[in-house]
């Protein structure tokens, strides 16, 4: 705040990168493989605490940890590379898949993006209502966000009473 101007005339504002009124344009999800880049910095990292313990052994400044954080980097890239798979299922392929797995026809529907077991496989989490009004249904459908094959999915009687909303 500038010195000649009064306390009473600051207003907090949104910083512009989140100021979702300059909006314009469909969201793009970040992809998974984007892992592989910290992926090669930690092999670069860990190669280069293994080569250095290796050229100096038990040194000053090189000792037994630089070994053990070299291995223990060269493993995390490791890891980084096989959870690092791509994202070949968008959103609104995923919206579909569930459509049609459930079996009635979809008004509201909800889509996140999760990522499921060791692996971290990308996984779509897909809520659905069905299109009648209020909805008399809704289902969850676990679609796998590399191969759009539908996974687990739920459907029941839509439990929520909205009668208190009617006008």
């Amino acid at each position: 705040m500038a010195e000649d101007t009064p306390a009473d005339d600051y207003a907090d504002e949104l910083p512009s990168e989140l100021d979702i009124s300059g909006y314009v344009g469909p969201y793009s999800f970040p992809n998974n493989n984007r892992r592989r880049i910290a992926a090669a910095i930690f092999a670069l990292a860990g190669v280069l605490g293994i080569a250095l313990y290796s050229t100096f052994g038990d040194a000053v400044l090189v000792n037994r940890g630089m070994l053990v954080g070299g291995i223990g980097l060269v493993l995390l890239a490791a890891y980084q590379v096989v959870s690092g798979t791509t994202l070949r299922v968008d959103e609104t392929d995923a919206l579909a898949a569930a459509g049609r797995t459930v079996g009635f026809p979809v008004g509201h529907a909800s889509a996140q993006l999760s990522w499921r077991g060791l692996r971290s496989r990308p996984t779509w989490r897909i809520l659905l209502y069905s299109a009648d009004e209020p909805p008399t249904k809704r289902g969850l459908v676990l679609v796998d966000g590399r191969s759009g094959a539908v996974g687990d999915h739920f459907v029941e009687d839509n439990p929520e009473d909205w009668s208190s909303l009617d006008k």
